[in-house]
């Protein structure tokens, strides 16, 4: 393939979230008005077996919301965040201790690199040269192999500033780890802002030409983790088309239209409508695994998802300046995994919304390169955005219209 120089254009996009009301529980809900005091705080939080101690922070901001994270895999452990009644839930899948993370490869709330997604047969050929990478995904690649980003301790600088709180990780990937060359020197900040967004950055830059698709992998349940399939949640997906797969997940090359599929969320759909339908991509799947191509009209930050669980009001949007995001509707969940609070994760007990570069990338010379060189810089942007919907007429209250702002390219 043609490699093609890797730019994302970043610009500041304010996306309003609605003041929360009153809870009944006066430990379960954010401070009225806001009284809170935006905070960084640091405490220890395990040891991994080769002895090095991880601690967690913790980013709170003036209107409650809460947000948990570890250098080990750049991990966030938890997000809290209000209902339509104020009352603060933990709304992501993961464990209660850091020997969770560790035993486990559940890729809950984890940075994945080098390459999220898969790569066909863990093969690709890049300036003449094929270079062989682990195969740890059936017959593929995933998630950046055997010991990817997720499973390497990262350095960690908090901060706070300006009402934002915030942790940058750093992490440097020798030439060769996992097959992938050059060395690539990673950045990675989470800031919660006092909207209630939290915003991922990604920084990077390299001493030789690679592939690179960073990120965030946390399984959201706006209902609150453990407590019950995703299935209820009302989805939109700012995407005319998506990327079919085979059977082993790779992408067949194919841009296909979702209109008259079980795959069109271009309108607010339950995701469990149409899980089930006799179709052939859902059969590869097990259920939603897919890439979506987002719709684009300039560069920089545009709606990718809007998320909604109608019985506690809240709302998650997803902006980025990436071209696809991968929809998982955790269909390997198998209660076979116990997290937080001795909650069993069954299947589809998590969603996932994966802003990427599209799968299989680095084989696919129609799709977005994802190869970045010497001398150029890595920069993505994703926005994660909460909110409630208004208590009438179970509509969202402050999210963009994803139709409006952006439309098919």
């Amino acid at each position: 393939m043609r490699p093609r120089r890797l730019t994302v254009a970043l610009v500041t996009v304010g996306l309003l979230v609605a003041a929360c009301g009153r809870g009944a529980n006066p430990q379960d809900r954010s401070p009225a008005g806001g009284g809170g005091k935006p905070a960084v705080t640091r405490a220890p939080f395990g040891q991994l077996p080769d002895g090095a101690a991880v601690d967690v922070f913790t980013l709170t901001n003036a209107g409650g919301m809460e947000v948990r994270t570890i250098p080990y895999g750049a991990i966030i452990v938890s997000i809290k965040v209000p209902d339509r009644n104020g009352r603060l839930e933990d709304v992501v899948l993961g464990f209660d201790t850091l020997d969770g993370y560790a035993s486990h490869r559940t890729f809950f709330g984890a940075v994945v690199g080098r390459y999220g997604n898969r790569i066909a047969k863990g093969r690709f050929t890049l300036d003449g040269k094929t270079y062989q990478l682990a195969t740890n995904n059936g017959p593929n690649h995933l998630h950046g192999g055997v010991n990817g980003f997720d499973k390497l301790l990262w350095k960690a600088q908090s901060f706070d500033r300006d009402g934002n709180t915030g942790v940058a990780y750093t992490l440097t990937s020798r030439a060769g780890d996992e097959g992938y060359p050059g060395t690539l020197d990673v950045r990675v900040t989470y800031t919660l802002t006092p909207a209630n967004e939290l915003m991922v950055e990604y920084e990077a830059t390299t001493d030789q030409a690679t592939p690179i698709n960073l990120t965030q992998h946390s399984f959201f349940n706006l209902a609150g983790e453990g407590r019950s399939d995703i299935l209820d949640h009302r989805l939109t997906i700012n995407a005319d088309r998506f990327t079919p797969v085979d059977t082993t997940l790779i992408p067949t090359g194919e841009l296909a239209s979702v209109a008259g599929t079980p795959f069109d969320f271009r309108q607010p759909t339950p995701i469990g409508a149409r899980i089930s339908a006799d179709h052939e991509q859902l059969h590869n799947g097990t259920g939603y695994d897919h890439n979506w191509v987002l719709n684009r009209t300039r560069a920089g930050l545009v709606p990718a998802a809007h998320l909604e669980h109608p019985a506690t009001g809240r709302t998650l949007d997803v902006s980025t300046t990436e071209p696809g995001m991968q929809f998982y509707s955790g269909n390997f969940l198998d209660g076979t995994v116990t997290g937080k609070s001795e909650h069993v994760y069954k299947q589809r007990y998590g969603l996932c919304l994966e802003t990427q570069h599209f799968p299989d990338s680095p084989n696919r010379e129609h799709f977005p390169s994802p190869i970045l060189r010497p001398g150029d810089r890595y920069l993505s942007k994703t926005v994660f955005a909460f909110g409630v919907m208004n208590r009438r007429s179970r509509v969202r209250s402050s999210a963009p219209d994803v139709r409006e702002t952006s439309s098919g390219r």
